[in-house]
């Protein structure tokens, strides 16, 4: 954990480095820029020159870890820190891995094991996601905090302890207490020392800080350790939600470093998925459409079907007779009036050409044709019948 070594109080907490670890796992640092990490900083100070247990509430990726860290650094413990997650064990094995085996205690228990209760003596333990603890583990722990002592699963010897314990959840205990899947009396004996995490989003001081923390972290690693976020990226990460917390914005900058060019991170190249915050959920907001892509160029071909489109909600009179005009002329005038360029550029016969530059006044001392079925041209008539016309083929004997 990093601290400053000219403030009692640190500007930022980082977790040890543990080469290795996912991204995703949890948050890996926590600053105090913002006006409310500043008091909470404030706090978690002074409940941890006490030795009451401690409840840290937050969403996932708000820095849980972080603060229990610290709490056990600041509580002057000479014992280790030891973090273990509820959720990480099955319901067959948490017992054991909490409170230890003897030797023969269960299938599989070769020899006798200390739980991490006992690992954690004279220190801190951190039992993060404390609402997935089963109900019978509910029971032993709650005897454990009341009596400072642990027996072994398979023991009738009681080792006394001398354990902090800091819990933390991302649920509301006491909703999980009012639908009794939590106990009440160990919820009331977990927080006796209530902490509230922030979110992200209600830190925004925290926000750039933080970015610029994780820029020097991952650009020290991929070679650009000197890249800057740009007025647009600054304004974008301040806008944005912040479902997954601090952790998510290590992963944000992380692939943003990855993607940026020239030392210099833009919008562009966070990759934000528009969310509500759950204020704004509760309150019926619809979150912001997704910024779209840069088209890809397109065909020409593509644009003139965008643009008959057009014409055709518009439903604008005898449409094909002005498109068949506006393609002739376009012909004629590109190939420089030669009627058997024109020909060729439209796929034609110089006759159907001709007949069609009549009909629409393109011939000099020409009367315009008449459009329709009945006056058409008899060498059009003629082409036309031509190319309905299916060759037969005779089969080689």
């Amino acid at each position: 954990m990093t601290d400053p070594a000219s403030s009692s109080s640190p500007s930022i907490l980082t977790l040890p480095d543990a080469p290795g670890s996912a991204l995703s796992i949890r948050a890996k640092a926590l600053l105090f820029h913002d006006p409310q990490s500043a008091g909470l900083l404030e706090q978690v100070e002074r409940v941890a020159r006490s030795d009451a247990s401690v409840l840290l509430i937050g969403e996932t990726g708000t820095g849980k870890e972080l603060i229990a860290r610290h709490l056990h650094k600041k509580s002057g413990r000479r014992g280790p820190f030891l973090a273990v997650n509820c959720g990480a064990f099955s319901e067959s094995l948490i017992d054991a891995e909490l409170f230890g085996h003897e030797t023969g205690a269960f299938t599989g228990a070769q020899q006798a094991r200390a739980g991490w209760f006992e690992a954690a003596n004279g220190g801190t333990l951190f039992l993060d996601e404390i609402g997935d603890l089963p109900q019978p583990l509910q029971v032993k722990l709650l005897r454990v905090l009341q009596e400072r002592t642990v027996v072994r699963l398979g023991s009738r010897k009681s080792i006394p302890l001398d354990v902090r314990l800091v819990a933390a959840t991302n649920i509301d205990l006491r909703q999980a207490v009012e639908a009794q899947h939590f106990r009440a009396d160990l919820y009331y004996r977990l927080s006796v020392a209530t902490l509230a995490l922030p979110p992200l989003r209600e830190r925004t001081g925290d926000i750039l800080p933080l970015a610029r923390h994780f820029i020097g972290v991952y650009g020290a690693r991929l070679g650009n350790d000197d890249t800057v976020l740009a007025p647009d990226a600054e304004h974008a990460l301040l806008g944005y939600a912040w479902p997954g917390n601090i952790r998510e914005l290590e992963n944000v900058i992380h692939f943003a470093l990855i993607v940026s060019r020239d030392g210099l991170i833009h919008a562009r190249d966070l990759k934000l998925i528009p969310v509500l915050s759950p204020r704004a959920a509760a309150a019926g907001a619809v979150p912001p459409a997704p910024t779209p892509a840069p088209p890809a160029e397109r065909s020409a071909v593509e644009r003139l079907a965008d643009l008959f489109g057009t014409l055709l909600g518009q439903r604008a009179p005898q449409l094909f007779e002005l498109v068949e005009a506006a393609l002739v002329r376009a012909a004629f005038s590109h190939t420089g009036e030669n009627q058997v360029h024109s020909a060729r550029a439209l796929g034609i016969t110089r006759n159907t050409m001709r007949t069609l530059l009549k009909r629409h006044g393109l011939l000099p001392n020409a009367s315009p044709e008449p459009y329709g079925g009945g006056d058409e041209s008899h060498a059009l008539r003629k082409e036309r019948h031509a190319q309905c016309v299916v060759p037969s083929v005779q089969a080689d004997s």
